[in-house]
């Protein structure tokens, strides 16, 4: 099942750190808006702690062994693939790959936090399960973001008010230049109360750092002015590799093995997706996680000392690979 059409929002800021949604753009044709920013896209996925670990030691393996696939024409990222994508536009993937290395984990007595941080022990909601519900109960895709944003709204109404901003802060530390880049980059989100998808760009209107924080918000739903966003994957998956549609050669690196909690008939997967593009004449190359990789994850890819283990373990593979995907990534591209 395609679902290749999105919403792009733009807004007009209240203040500098908090925009407010005032306007929705007309509906794009994503196949319309890839093939018109350039030839190559990469594709950085979610995968939380651990896997925005992985993606950066990757691209840095790749970096590290002569190419440089930040030079896309078109970065799109999801949940902690945003984070990444942001991260790599204000920094090079060796030095991210450096600081994972040398950042010292913090002290995690209690339960995690969406802000990262850690609160005090009492009875909670296995996110996971939760959600499994809401899509296990779901008739079609549509109906599951609408399902899920509901139920965000509902841990919305029950947490602290301040924890957005919290939120917001951690995700400004993680940036290394917290302005939009003028290469084109896509952060991949979903409306809580409408249930449709967006993308942010830097034409519309929101911070850099609350496009990231919308799309890496797998709890309580976040806030940009009146309007309220969920995690990004819930889109069609981890990835949103048919979002590149258009372009002529498209890289996924994909934390999560491509692997989808929708029933395999709504085609959410991300084979599903890779099959869409080459059909439509888009040569596609995917990067998953290797024996190695699975393993620096271990069970939680949230528990953030799982970072530098999985960083390495990309790194190993990403130097691998480099020189199988130097010829797709900077062969002679066909100029239309």
């Amino acid at each position: 099942m395609s679902t290749n059409r999105y919403v792009t929002r733009h807004v007009t800021p209240t203040t500098p750190d908090r925009p407010r949604p005032d306007q929705e753009q007309p509906r794009l044709d994503a196949p319309g808006r890839a093939s018109a920013v350039g030839k190559r896209a990469l594709v950085l996925g979610g995968g939380g702690s651990a896997g925005n670990a992985w993606v950066i030691g990757v691209v840095a393996g790749l970096f590290d062994a002569g190419l440089d696939v930040t030079d896309a024409d078109l970065i799109i990222g999801t949940s902690s693939g945003s984070t990444a994508a942001a991260q790599m536009a204000g920094a090079t993937p060796t030095d991210l790959f450096a600081d994972i290395l040398a950042a010292v984990p913090p002290q995690r007595p209690g339960p995690v936090g969406r802000d990262g941080g850690r609160g005090p022990i009492r009875p909670a909601v296995n996110h996971l399960e939760r959600t499994s519900r809401i899509i296990g109960a779901a008739q079609d895709p549509a109906d599951m973001r609408r399902r899920l944003g509901a139920g965000a709204l509902e841990l919305d109404a029950a947490s602290d008010d301040s924890s957005g901003m919290r939120w917001r802060t951690t995700v400004a530390a993680r940036l290394p230049d917290q302005r939009w880049p003028q290469r084109p980059m896509w952060i991949v989100a979903v409306d809580a109360r409408s249930g449709e998808p967006v993308v942010f760009d830097r034409h519309s209107g929101v911070d850099l750092v609350d496009a990231v924080a919308a799309s890496c918000s797998s709890g309580p739903p976040y806030g940009i002015g009146d309007s309220r966003f969920i995690d990004g994957g819930y889109r069609r998956s981890a990835e949103n590799a048919d979002l590149a549609a258009g372009c002529e050669r498209v890289l996924v690196l994909s934390p999560l093995g491509g692997r989808s909690r929708a029933p395999l008939n709504w085609g959410m997967h991300l084979a599903a997706q890779v099959e869409e593009l080459r059909s439509g004449g888009s040569r596609v190359e995917t990067i998953l996680p290797d024996s190695a990789s699975r393993d620096a994850f271990g069970d939680d890819m949230m528990d953030l000392s799982t970072r530098a283990p999985a960083a390495r373990a990309g790194h190993g593979q990403g130097r691998a690979l480099a020189g199988t995907l130097t010829e797709f990534w900077r062969g002679q591209l066909h100029r239309s």
